[in-house]
């Protein structure tokens, strides 16, 4: 049995990836933000959910703590950085606000969760295990702000590799296609409530090309929330883990195509978006 700290427990890849844990036998500290979201797990032994948001200093060195306490004398085999958000749409039309939300949540929120969990790793060692996205390795029009926050997080990944072997604690980063979970469609709830904030004048030029790729976006197959789920649990217990794993079919395909020269590679992204040949409104 290992013992697993995951935030984004309740999320769409969460769920799955706390089940299968537990019912491979492991004790699972389910970090949630709402206690109340944490009875999805009432069915399952093994899961402690643990309160925590991940933006909040003090609530995560606080959700440390409580980890600690009820490890005692064992140690803590991963931590698993899962929690994350979408913020979407072109750069000129995303406030402020919202690109500063999307690096909190996914990148200075890992960070935070690394810093304050590494004690309780160092002993073992444990290992990390941070979720990425194809976009890490080739960004997206439209998609500038979950692309940049993910490469971010890779970056931080590679460099901790590094800094932390001398402890021998692994540094894993899983990198997901595209699932069926809500976080899309609140993506781009979020997306239309800061548009209708913004100068309608520039609204109306982006209008045509987010219209092609919404019309591009519905036709996408998704993946099977659980095919994800199985890659992460194999990152977060297999005993030699590898440094990158992709994750549901046609995850290794962006990083294929930002291999070609950047024209090449543009024109097919923009193809495969639905936004060539769109033109300004």
């Amino acid at each position: 049995m290992s013992n697993v700290f995951i935030t984004g427990a309740t999320g769409g890849i969460g769920v799955p990836t706390v089940r299968m844990l537990a019912g491979q036998g492991h004790r699972v500290f389910a970090g949630v933000r709402d206690r109340d979201l944490a009875r999805a797990f009432d069915d399952l032994t093994g899961v402690v959910p643990v309160e925590v948001d991940v933006t909040d200093e003090a609530s995560v060195t606080a959700a440390a703590k409580a980890v600690a306490a009820q490890l005692g004398a064992d140690p803590l085999d991963a931590v698993v950085n899962n929690a994350g958000i979408i913020v979407q749409g072109p750069l000129e039309l995303v406030e402020g606000t919202e690109l500063e939300r999307q690096l909190r949540v996914n990148v200075l929120g890992p960070a935070t969760v690394i810093r304050a969990f590494l004690p309780l790793l160092r002993p073992g060692p444990g290992r990390i295990v941070n979720v990425s996205a194809p976009t890490a390795r080739r960004a997206v029009p439209l998609m500038g702000p979950i692309s940049a926050s993910k490469a971010a997080l890779e970056s931080l990944s590679v460099a901790l590799r590094g800094e932390l072997a001398p402890w021998g604690i692994k540094v894993v980063i899983v990198e997901p296609t595209a699932a069926d979970t809500p976080i899309f469609a609140r993506a781009r709830a979020a997306a239309e409530d800061s548009f209708e904030r913004t100068d309608p004048q520039v609204q109306r030029l982006y209008a045509p090309m987010i219209a092609a790729a919404d019309e591009a976006g519905a036709k996408m197959a998704l993946a099977d929330p659980d095919s994800i789920a199985k890659v992460l649990v194999k990152a977060i217990t297999t005993p030699r883990p590898r440094t990158l794993y992709t994750a549901g079919r046609g995850a290794g395909m962006l990083p294929m195509i930002g291999r070609l020269p950047d024209p090449l590679a543009d024109a097919v992204i923009s193809r495969a978006v639905g936004i060539a040949g769109v033109h300004s409104g």
